[in-house]
């Protein structure tokens, strides 16, 4: 039977093996990495893109979480990890006139991340105006995304060549 874990906004997660993460995200980004290999995943419900030095928990922000994510897989890996990214969520939660909502500043702050670091993005499903529940098993490492009122949908990780990450 797998282990749930349940990831609460600004926190991050990892599992391996028959773990299963799990979050609810809106216009924040349900980050997952994923390395097949190690059979390692983790899970992050980042709210901002950017920390500003702030003193908060390192899972709410962009730039603090996925260092942390990796540093945290990296170690259940016991091991130099090869991970691939999906996104999820940045949703328009809210009816703005924004030129760039928060959930696009998301989105884009994740990419920019994760490209310079050089790990993968191989599936995406953000944006609209509707939340997402977001479902990670570290056994295989398929996503499963709902939406309400649409079919659930997965994203499955797709190994390529990718830079080797010593946490």
């Amino acid at each position: 039977m797998s282990r749930l874990s349940s990831i609460r906004m600004g926190e991050f997660s990892v599992a391996k093996g028959d773990g299963v993460l799990c979050t609810l995200v809106g216009s924040c980004i349900g980050l997952a990495l994923y390395d097949g290999t190690h059979k390692v995943a983790g899970l992050a419900h980042m709210v901002l893109p950017q920390s500003r030095n702030s003193a908060d928990s390192s899972g709410k922000f962009v730039d603090t979480a996925i260092p942390a994510l990796l540093r945290d897989m990296t170690r259940l890996a016991e091991g130099a990890i090869n991970p691939t990214a999906r996104l999820t969520g940045g949703a328009n939660m809210f009816a703005t006139n924004a030129i760039l909502t928060i959930g696009q500043q998301n989105i884009e702050a994740s990419e920019r991340i994760l490209g310079e670091m050089g790990i993968p993005i191989v599936g995406s499903q953000c944006g609209g105006e509707k939340g997402r529940r977001v479902t990670l098993d570290a056994a295989t490492g398929l996503i499963t995304i709902e939406i309400v009122g649409a079919d659930p949908i997965e994203l499955h990780d797709r190994p390529r060549r990718r830079r080797t990450h010593h946490g």
